[in-house]
């Protein structure tokens, strides 16, 4: 059965081969079940329900992936963009997290359309590559300065507006052994590293005093309290909302393209330069961001953890339907999420999260690899990649390093006679920005 599901021998692999690279992948991107729910609870959502509807939608787009593709690329709530979820959209706009749901919801579905009627290329070519490449650069500083806050190895000034935290204090202790011992291992090729880390800091807090032990194992939690707990805002009431209906949609298209490309040329599957089956990967991607938003999760995405999984001999989607298995049991372990996400409460204002924070810290720092992509001899160039990278960590925004780096590449192509190098769509989306500033004003 499993040799005409996945044609095991055409592609040159075996059941357990399969097996090991989903145990593998699982290993890898498994730290997304304990920090999702750790991240989202800070707008507001059940961390248990956050977690059952993270490996369910996890799960369920995996399998999507298997069956639609054989592909062995694995999908889970992408990082940074749940850190935009609540940060920027819950917190810093005060949009109730039923509302960004619904958000997530209509980029989703839009991506849904766009992967059907097959206008992938298209809207790739609206893109400058030098924002496309800036984005997840930018994203990755967002998330770690967010880990190192988290951690405390980063705190609020009065006058510099940011400063070192007390490297004395327990919690920013645990987060450099956290730190320290992910680097450790990851240098090593171990697989699990990130995993490896979080419960490895988990059992010293609990040694500590830090965090309180509440079990390993338990029934699931109920995911009622954020199933199909969607409400839409009128997306057209303001350009703020619209903004970030098109950082969500963008985010994820854009990190799916190039996540399951880099994937499909590890794992030999280009042909002529192309992925076959591309339009059904990316169905698969946005089938799970839809569904994710109706269960309780922030965009699902393709993760390049997957490459751990492909480096160990997966080449069928068998890999992808076994780390998706793995992530369905993967609910049974609530109570230890809910240690691994607990804060540790310094003053009435402030609680450190040290567990987490490495993942943050170090996810981020992975996502800096892109930035030599850039044309560094080319101001029109460097400029709007600078500002869309710097300005996501400083103003705390994504939508602002996007919007900044819209309107900064338009009019600098402009003003250097280069305008028929940018797609017109581009500036479209430069004036709508300048729209969204004026009328926020």
């Amino acid at each position: 059965m499993l040799e005409k599901l996945f044609h095991l021998k055409t592609h040159g692999t075996t059941v357990k081969r399969e097996v090991v690279a989903g145990c593998t992948t699982f290993m890898t991107l498994s730290y997304i079940v304990f920090v999702q729910p750790a991240i989202l609870a800070q707008a507001g959502m059940d961390s248990g329900a956050v977690m059952i509807a993270t490996c369910l939608a996890s799960a369920g787009s995996m399998f999507l992936m298997a069956f639609l593709t054989n592909y062995p690329i694995a999908l889970a709530p992408g990082m940074g963009i749940n850190a935009y979820f609540v940060f920027t959209v819950c917190l810093g706009n005060s949009i109730p997290w039923q509302e960004a749901l619904g958000i997530v919801f209509i980029s989703g579905v839009l991506f849904i359309l766009l992967s059907l009627v097959g206008l992938r290329e298209a809207v790739m070519n609206t893109l400058p590559p030098v924002l496309r490449t800036a984005m997840p650069v930018g994203i990755g500083l967002f998330i770690t300065f967010i880990g190192l806050q988290m951690g405390g190895i980063v705190t609020a000034h009065p006058a510099t507006f940011v400063t070192q935290g007390d490297f004395t204090s327990t919690p920013v202790l645990l987060t450099l052994f956290g730190i320290v011992l992910t680097l450790i291992l990851m240098a090593r090729k171990v697989p699990g590293a990130f995993l490896i880390g979080i419960l490895a800091t988990t059992l010293v807090s609990l040694l500590l005093g830090v965090v309180k032990y509440e079990g390993i194992v338990s029934a699931p939690p109920s995911l009622e309290p954020t199933l199909f707990k969607v409400q839409f805002p009128n997306i057209f009431s303001s350009p703020e909302l619209l903004a970030i209906v098109f950082v969500f949609f963008f985010v994820d298209m854009f990190d799916s393209i190039g996540t399951i490309t880099a994937l499909g040329q590890q794992a030999g599957l280009l042909k002529d330069g192309k992925l076959p089956k591309a339009r059904r990967a990316l169905l698969s991607d946005a089938v799970g961001s839809a569904g994710g938003a109706l269960l309780g999760t922030s965009t699902v995405t393709s993760y390049i953890e997957s490459a751990s999984g492909i480096a160990t001999g997966g080449r069928t989607g068998l890999t992808a339907l076994v780390t998706g298995i793995l992530m369905l049991l993967a609910i049974f372990f609530n109570p230890l999420v809910k240690i691994v996400g607990a804060g540790y409460a310094i003053n009435d204002t402030t609680v450190l999260f040290p567990i987490i924070a490495p993942s943050l810290i170090l996810v981020g720092g992975l996502m800096l690899r892109n930035v030599v992509n850039i044309d560094w001899e080319d101001v029109t160039e460097v400029i709007p990649g600078f500002l869309t990278i710097a300005l996501m960590p400083l103003t705390f925004s994504i939508t602002e390093g996007i919007a900044l780096g819209f309107i900064t590449y338009a009019f600098l192509k402009l003003v250097t006679a280069r305008g028929k190098e940018v797609h017109w769509l581009v500036y479209v989306f430069a004036i709508l920005f300048i729209a969204r500033y004026i009328w926020l004003s």
